[in-house]
């Protein structure tokens, strides 16, 4: 994470970072849990605190249990989808290979609307991402109430709160000029289809 990355890495900031102590561990812990540093933490880098407080909500977010695994996989592919992050796309196909969502389905994420691949519930999801991300928030009452009743209050307050995370590393990533990592290259079923042109935008 200090130096100058073998790989290239498309930022709007200096890919050469300060050698502090929460640099070297979080290189560390990303090398061990995903091959590679996240291009992410060297966006952020720079700033100890940034740094801390993006390690510290992730680490948070890794305990929310109380939505489906596959639903949240839904969700947060929709929000990076339509805030447009390729690095998001990428890195969350490759994370919901985990058994949480059909490949094919998270291909037509971006078309969910005319796919037949989904069901009620997960269309809800995904139309419940789109409104949450829209500019100003889109969401409607007939929706939340549906959601609710389908979900529980826990677990629909889980699917608002992880949606506002996607916004904020979607954005956060764009904005440092983030692209696609190759993550999704190393699934069984590459990236490819709607996802695929998306990325190429």
């Amino acid at each position: 994470m200090t130096g100058t990355p073998a790989r290239s890495i498309s930022t709007r900031i200096s890919t050469v970072l300060p050698r502090t102590l929460t640099n070297r561990a979080m290189a560390a812990y990303s090398r061990w849990r995903y091959g590679e540093v996240l291009d992410p933490l060297v966006a952020v880098g720079h700033h100890g605190k940034v740094t801390r407080t993006y390690a510290l909500t992730e680490l948070g977010v890794s305990g929310w249990k109380a939505l489906d695994p596959g639903l949240k996989s839904l969700a947060i592919m929709a929000a990076s989808v339509s805030i447009g992050c390729t690095w998001c796309v990428d890195f969350g196909y490759w994370e919901a290979q985990h058994g949480h969502v059909d490949p094919v389905k998270l291909h037509d994420v971006p078309v969910w609307r005319t796919s037949d691949r989904f069901t009620d519930l997960e269309r809800d999801v995904l139309a419940f991402a789109e409104a949450e991300t829209a500019t100003p928030p889109a969401v409607d009452d007939a929706l939340a109430a549906r959601l609710t009743g389908a979900l529980g209050a826990e677990a629909f307050t889980e699917l608002v709160a992880i949606v506002a995370v996607e916004n904020l590393r979607s954005r956060i990533n764009s904005a440092m000029g983030l692209s696609a990592q190759g993550f999704s290259d190393r699934c069984e079923v590459p990236l490819g289809g709607p996802l695929a042109e998306v990325g190429e935008a």
